[in-house]
């Protein structure tokens, strides 16, 4: 469980609840359905028009990462991958072959059964990459779908914004509702900004995070493995592959 995402979003909950009570506007003062209808809503209803179906259904997938994000697992994988060239050297590739079934990672899967199959290094190194790459892509698209909600948002919200000062404009002629109506054209500013700076935005910029720290990960592991195959000394992959921690 990542405690900073948990205690970010109560704290961004607290900024705005406790903000509108200091500021004298009250809480009841950010409970709109006319807001919620146009700033919620309508943002949901944008991405759907932007995002094809089987990416925003990666992002839904993808969203508990915030919370529960892959595990750091660079440093046994090291230790994992010394372990596999010790073995290589006394036993030859083929001594890998046993270690397949037990890997639970199908990237790093994939790379020790290219080993055990003979491939050269560079035809490794190139497969290898394009998965990668290919999981880098699927999963920066999914981080986007949520960028693409913290820009709408916000426009929704002005829009919001403008159709509530559109209401008070046929009201002028009753000064008793001109204050109420003006507080609640904003309230659909409130919630497209506090909305996309608050939680869309966040989440997007942490997904990336992840996304970035797994593709290092995952060229840590086509080094070592192409320094297996390269027949190089364990130590030497070690030390190589420790570059990538800092």
């Amino acid at each position: 469980m990542d405690i900073l995402t948990a205690l970010g979003f109560i704290l961004a909950l607290v900024a705005v609840l406790v903000g509108a009570v200091l500021k004298g506007a009250g809480i009841q003062a950010l409970l709109s359905s006319a807001a919620f209808m146009i700033v919620v809503v309508g943002t949901i209803a944008s991405i759907f028009i932007q995002t094809p179906l089987p990416v925003f259904k990666h992002a839904m997938r993808r969203v508990s990462w915030i919370f529960r994000p892959p595990p750091a697992q660079a440093q046994s994988l090291i230790q994992k991958i010394v372990e596999w060239s010790n073995i290589a050297r006394k036993q030859g590739l083929l001594g890998l072959e046993p270690l397949i079934e037990g890997e639970t990672d199908t990237f790093v899967k994939r790379g020790l059964q290219l080993v055990v199959d003979g491939g050269e290094p560079d035809a490794i190194r190139a497969i290898l990459e394009v998965e990668m790459d290919v999981r880098e892509h699927a999963d920066t698209r999914a981080a986007k779908v949520f960028e693409g909600m913290g820009v709408y948002a916000p426009t929704l919200g002005i829009i919001g914004a403008v159709l509530g000062l559109m209401a008070v404009m046929q009201n002028l002629a009753d000064p008793s509702k001109l204050g109420q109506g003006i507080a609640a054209a904003f309230t659909a500013t409130v919630y497209g900004i506090g909305l996309a700076n608050l939680f869309f935005l966040p989440i997007a910029g942490k997904l990336k995070g992840i996304v970035a720290e797994q593709t290092q990960v995952r060229e840590m592991v086509i080094e070592g493995i192409v320094s297996i195959v390269l027949g190089e000394n364990p130590r030497a992959i070690e030390s190589k592959l420790n570059g990538f921690l800092h």
